[in-house]
């Protein structure tokens, strides 16, 4: 979690040992490292092989519930470092389970492109496949996700709604943060979020859920998160920007762009949030500029772009790379640029319809043809 020797220094047992869906973001950067680029080849030379190992912590950190007929996973730490010890985080059960998912489909695909390899493999790592995969299946099918119908939310974790709900904005003024004005006894028994935790999974798995799910998740945890973390701000902008609220979205921009400048939580003193410096572009690339990658049943991975402008912007700019091509997107208030510069055509999805940018060549179009 934090060295500064090659051996754990972080001080909070309850951080250090109990954070456990950090396991699962490794799995999903190999994940989004693969579909970005379509080097599946990593994959056969050293992705599985990590996610394996993943997975088979996952595997033995659930235990059965008979009081619930599901796996369970007790005894963590979720994105919310303002709740310790809790049991069946929403995030990190679902992230185990899609972890779980996703190495079951990795294995079937590097046997398909190099049955050596992944012969190798398994013998140097005594990977029982059908015994270890059944498992894993098992886990898949039978995963407690905690979730309330009457809200139509995901719970944060067990016992959430047994908290006193109340907004940010009715915390008394002075007291924020409330890390450096609060007991930890009185923050642990809080409604407060410190940082994006449902949100965060239906950030990382958006194609899962519909639109409808991420309003009302949002809708119920944002007003009780207080953003004391430099990984809060972006993925709200983010999910805000999804939602097309956009005042919200740049309200969330500023507060991690300017999160160091304007020590917005009296801790810069500290040292600064590279975590925040990602995180600004994150919202401007994938907030305002939209940017998905995505594929439809049967079809490869596509670029999927849904820019728009703060208002009080001229325009906005980025590039990116996408298996082997380098596009520039540039948004005003009156239009879409997509410049290749790659020799090869690339077809985008912008506003749901289907793009073609010529090789070395540049497509504009208006705003109005979103419609």
């Amino acid at each position: 979690m934090v060295t500064m020797n090659g051996e754990e220094c972080h001080n909070e047992w309850e951080i250090t040992f109990e954070e456990i869906h950090r396991n699962g973001a490794i799995a999903y950067a190999i994940y989004d490292y693969v579909r970005y680029t379509g080097d599946e080849q990593y994959l056969v030379d050293y992705g599985l092989e990590v996610l394996i190992a993943i997975s088979r912590f996952w595997s033995q950190r659930v235990n059965w519930s008979k009081a619930k007929e599901k796996y369970v996973m007790l005894g963590v730490t979720g994105p919310n470092e303002y709740e310790n010890n809790v049991n069946n985080n929403w995030y990190t059960n679902y992230l185990a389970a899609w972890t779980l998912r996703y190495t079951v489909e990795a294995v079937g695909k590097v046997k398909a492109l190099d049955a050596d390899k992944y012969a190798e493999l398994i013998d140097r790592i005594h990977f029982r496949e059908e015994k270890e995969l059944a498992t894993a299946r098992q886990i898949i099918d039978n995963m407690y996700l905690p979730a309330d119908e009457k809200l139509g939310v995901f719970l944060q974790q067990e016992g959430f709604l047994d908290k006193d709900l109340m907004p940010v904005s009715d915390i008394p003024k002075g007291q924020r943060p409330i890390n450096q004005n609060w007991s930890w006894d009185r923050i642990l028994r809080s409604c407060f979020i410190k940082q994006a935790d449902v949100l965060q999974g239906l950030y990382f798995f958006e194609d899962e859920f519909t639109t409808e799910d991420l309003r009302r998740n949002f809708e119920f945890y944002e007003p009780m998160t207080v953003h004391e973390s430099s990984l809060s701000p972006c993925v709200h902008s983010i999910q805000a920007s999804k939602l097309g609220m956009k005042e919200k979205a740049y309200e969330m921009y500023l507060r991690t762009a300017r999160l160091d400048l304007d020590d917005y939580n009296n801790d810069t003193e500290d040292g600064c949030h590279i975590t925040s410096m990602a995180g600004t572009w994150l919202a401007v690339v994938k907030g305002f500029g939209g940017l998905r990658i995505e594929h439809e049943q049967g079809a490869d991975q596509q670029v999927v772009l849904n820019p728009y402008c703060p208002d009080n912007w001229q325009s906005l700019a980025f590039k990116i790379r996408f298996r082997g091509a380098l596009l520039q997107v540039t948004t005003t208030q009156q239009d879409i640029t997509v410049q290749n510069f790659s020799a090869d055509p690339v077809t985008i999805k912008l506003y749901g319809n289907d793009v073609t940018v010529a090789g070395e060549g540049k497509k504009t179009v208006g705003i109005k043809a979103k419609a």
